[in-house]
C-alpha cells in the first residue's frame, strides 16, 4: 500500500471507457487502486499510457476505485477511441 508519495510500478491493460451516472467517460479504471493507494480520494500520479508520459490526477469512480482520464488530445495521438485497449504504467505517486 502506497499511502505516501513515492515510486510505483504497476502496469495494466484496460479499455477506454468508464460508465459514470449512465454516461461513458473517456477514462480507464485502475484495478485495485484503493488497496494500492490506501484511499478512495483523488491521487496525483506520473504514468505512461501506451508509452506516452502523463502527469494526472486519478479521480474517484464513485464505487470505490479510481479512473485515469484519457484526453481527446491523447486519444488522437495514440490513435485510440472509446472501448480501445491501452496499457497504463503507474510510475510515481505525487500526492
Amino acid at each position: 500500500m502506497s499511502t505516501i508519495p513515492g515510486s510505483l510500478d504497476k502496469t495494466f491493460t484496460a479499455p477506454i471507457g468508464v460508465t459514470v451516472k449512465g454516461d461513458l467517460w473517456s477514462c480507464v479504471e485502475v484495478p485495485g487502486s484503493v488497496e494500492l493507494f490506501g484511499t478512495g480520494r483523488s491521487v496525483r500520479v506520473v504514468a505512461t499510457v501506451d508509452g506516452e508520459p502523463v502527469t494526472t490526477g486519478l479521480m474517484p469512480t464513485g464505487d470505490g476505485g479510481h479512473m485515469l482520464s484519457i484526453s481527446a488530445k491523447l486519444r488522437k495521438k495514440l490513435g485510440k477511441d472509446l472501448e480501445d485497449l491501452v496499457t497504463v504504467h503507474l510510475i510515481e505517486r505525487l500526492t
